[in-house]
């Protein structure tokens, strides 16, 4: 297969995983209000923004979280001022789990299940553990200083999305090492991951 025919079914890889991070944090979360409109939400949209660099890599991953979480924001009046925020988050996750993943473990290069298992909860956990600090401390500023809002009220949020952040990051986790190493074998299979041999 030719670069070009990679790269084109890596693009829809992403779209794909996109669609599902778009679809998970629209229909799967619960919304808890904050006073002055404003909102956090449980979800599992993270989920597949991890799952998406596990797979594709930090750059697609991450681009299928920040593309698919940034339009969910868009379309909901709640989340709409957020999303520049969204954006850089949510691929800061995905490069992060990608470069654990796939620069310090090469998971790609294992048939070790229990390798690959563990280094997929630990890339997982580097990626989200990020953003359980990142999401908050960059939400209280954004909302304050870009948005405008009062400090209370921009405190008030950061505290309620540090804990439901961290609700969502473990739930996160435990989703993706489930089903991440359930597909990863028939993924292998249908040649959509290839596992890279080392060279001598």
């Amino acid at each position: 297969m030719n670069k070009q025919n990679e790269t084109l079914i890596k693009l829809a890889e992403t779209a794909l995983l996109a669609a599902l991070c778009f679809v998970s944090f629209t229909f799967l979360q619960i919304k808890i209000p904050v006073p002055g409109g404003d909102a956090t939400s449980l979800h599992i949209g993270n989920a597949f923004c991890v799952m998406g660099a596990l797979l594709l890599g930090g750059w697609y991953g991450g681009l299928a979280g920040a593309i698919g979480m940034t339009i969910a924001d868009i379309m909901d009046p709640v989340y709409i001022t957020v999303a520049p925020k969204t954006f850089v988050l949510k691929l800061c996750i995905g490069l992060i789990t990608g470069f654990v993943a796939h620069k310090i473990a090469h998971i790609n290069e294992s048939n070790d299940k229990k390798y690959v298992f563990k280094w997929s909860i630990l890339a997982s956990i580097a990626g989200l553990a990020f953003n359980v600090v990142a999401d908050p401390i960059v939400g209280y500023f954004y909302k304050q200083y870009i948005l405008g809002q009062p400090q209370q009220l921009a405190d008030a949020l950061a505290k309620m999305s540090a804990v439901a952040t961290f609700i969502n990051a473990i739930v996160s986790v435990i989703l993706v090492g489930f089903l991440y190493n359930a597909v990863r074998p028939a993924l292998i299979r249908m040649q959509i991951i290839k596992i890279k041999t080392k060279q001598a």
